[in-house]
């Protein structure tokens, strides 16, 4: 079976960009806004835990999720198709 790669990419976008706005958001709610880096801050410019930052966040989690998405699903396409191999 091998994988539709850019549906793969596409879902895995959405899931890291929107999980990553949800998360900040969550810690907005209960903990409030705050301008300390975090680890995910320092790996993605300009992100925060502030609702600027959470926007920033959905940008950088489409395009991170996009990219390793695609590798995945493009490197198990190629390992799947060695082992149809006879």
């Amino acid at each position: 079976m091998k994988l539709n790669v850019k549906a793969f990419a596409f879902t895995c976008a959405l899931f890291a960009g929107v999980g990553l706005f949800l998360i900040t958001w969550w810690i907005i709610l209960f903990s409030g806004a705050t301008q300390e880096i975090t680890f995910v801050g320092k790996v993605y410019r300009g992100y925060s835990i502030s609702p600027l930052g959470s926007v920033i966040g959905l940008a950088w989690g489409l395009v991170d999720g996009f990219i390793a998405g695609a590798l995945f699903a493009w490197l198990y396409n190629v390992f799947a198709g060695r082992g149809d191999r006879k």
